[in-house]
C-alpha cells in the first residue's frame, strides 16, 4: 500500500514537472512572438520671427501659453509700412495713367491742332515760295540786288523746312504712340503692380500669427526692442505631429513594416498606452545611440524608425523614453 501511495505521489510530481515545463515553452514562445522596442519622443520646435524688421510694439502671449493656428502673437510698428504702401499705390496709379494714355494715343483736339498748323506752314511756305519766284525775275530785270534774292530763297527754305515738321507731328499724331512706347509704359505699370503686392506682404508680416496649434517655449524679446527680419521672437512646441524616434535590430526589421500598427508606454501611463504607426524606416544601418536601453543592442548596428502617434496629448514631453509594443507576429 505503501509502494502504491509512493507511485502515486512520484507520478504527481511528474505530471507537475511536465505542465511547469510545458508552461514554461508556452511562455517563451509566446514572448518570442511579442516584439518589443525603445525610444524617446520628437516633438518639433518652431523658431517664430518677423520676416520684416522694425520697433517690437506689443507680444500677446508669454511662455507656457497655448495657441491654435492663425492667433496673433504679436505686432510690429507699422506706420513706415503704411506709408511705404501708399506711396507704391501712388506710383502704380500714375504708371497705369501713363499706360492707358498711350494705349489711347493722342486726343482729336491734338490731332486737329496739329493740322492747323501744318495749313499755316503751308500757307506760309506758298507765300515765300511765290515771293521768291518774283525775286528772281527782278533779279533778272538787276531791278534788285543778289543779297535780296538769297534772303527770299532763305525764307522760302526755312518756311519749307518749318511745313516739314509740322507734317511730321501731325503724322505722328495720327499714328499714334509707337508699340515700343506702349510696351515700355506696361512694364513699368507691370513693376509698380508688383512693387504694391510686396508693400502689402510687408504691412501684413508685420502681425505674427502661429502658424499652428501648439505651446510657447520661450519668448526671447521684449515690446520696444528694434528686430530684425528673421531675428527669433518665439519658440513654440508644436502639438501636431508627435514622433517617437526608436531603434530596431536587423533580425527584427522584418515586422517594422511602414503603416503598421503599434503601442506605445510611457512611465506615467503604464496601463494605458498610446497608439501609432510605423511611418519611416531609414534605408542606413547605424550604431546603436546610447539612449537605447536594452544591453544587447548597445553595440549592434540598427535601424531608426519613426513612429506618429495617433492621440497624442499634453503628457507626451520631448525626449520622453517610450517602450514601442507590436502586436503578436505569426510564425
Amino acid at each position: 500500500m505503501n509502494n502504491k501511495r509512493r507511485s502515486v505521489f512520484i507520478l504527481l510530481i511528474v505530471i507537475l514537472i511536465g505542465v511547469a515545463v510545458g508552461g514554461y515553452y508556452y511562455y517563451q514562445s509566446k514572448q518570442d512572438k511579442t516584439l518589443t522596442l525603445y525610444g524617446n519622443v520628437d516633438v518639433r520646435t518652431v523658431n517664430l520671427g518677423f520676416r520684416v524688421g522694425g520697433r517690437l510694439a506689443s507680444l500677446n502671449v508669454d511662455e507656457g501659453a497655448r495657441v491654435t493656428a492663425g492667433d496673433k502673437l504679436g505686432k510690429l510698428d507699422d506706420a513706415s509700412y503704411i506709408n511705404a504702401l501708399n506711396k507704391a499705390k501712388g506710383i502704380r496709379d500714375s504708371a497705369k495713367a501713363q499706360l492707358a494714355l498711350k494705349e489711347a494715343g493722342y486726343r482729336t483736339q491734338e490731332i486737329a491742332q496739329a493740322e492747323a498748323e501744318v495749313a499755316q506752314k503751308q500757307a506760309a511756305w506758298q507765300y515765300a515760295d511765290n515771293f521768291y519766284k518774283r525775286q528772281q525775275g527782278l533779279a533778272a530785270q538787276r531791278v534788285i540786288s543778289a543779297n535780296d534774292l538769297d534772303n527770299a530763297k532763305n525764307s522760302r527754305n526755312q518756311t519749307l523746312a518749318a511745313l516739314k515738321a509740322a507734317q511730321d507731328k501731325l503724322n505722328q499724331y495720327q499714328s499714334g504712340f509707337r508699340q515700343e512706347e506702349i510696351a515700355a509704359a506696361r512694364g513699368e505699370w507691370l513693376q509698380a503692380e508688383a512693387a504694391v503686392a510686396q508693400a502689402e506682404l510687408d504691412l501684413q508680416d508685420t502681425t505674427l500669427t502661429a502658424p499652428s496649434d501648439g505651446t510657447i517655449l520661450t519668448r526671447a524679446i521684449e515690446p520696444g526692442t528694434i528686430v530684425g527680419a528673421g531675428n527669433t521672437v518665439f519658440s513654440v512646441t508644436l502639438i501636431h505631429p508627435v514622433w517617437v524616434r526608436a531603434y530596431v535590430s536587423e533580425p527584427n526589421l522584418g515586422a517594422t513594416v511602414p503603416g503598421s500598427d503599434v503601442l506605445l508606454y510611457t512611465d506615467s501611463r503604464p496601463d494605458s498606452p498610446y497608439h501609432g504607426k510605423i511611418g519611416f524606416v531609414s534605408p542606413t544601418a547605424e550604431f546603436t545611440p546610447k539612449s537605447v536601453q536594452t544591453p544587447d543592442l548597445r553595440t549592434d548596428l540598427v535601424y531608426r524608425l519613426r513612429i506618429i502617434v495617433s492621440d497624442p496629448d499634453d503628457a507626451l514631453r520631448q525626449g520622453m523614453p517610450v517602450t514601442v509594443r507590436f502586436p503578436e507576429t505569426k510564425q
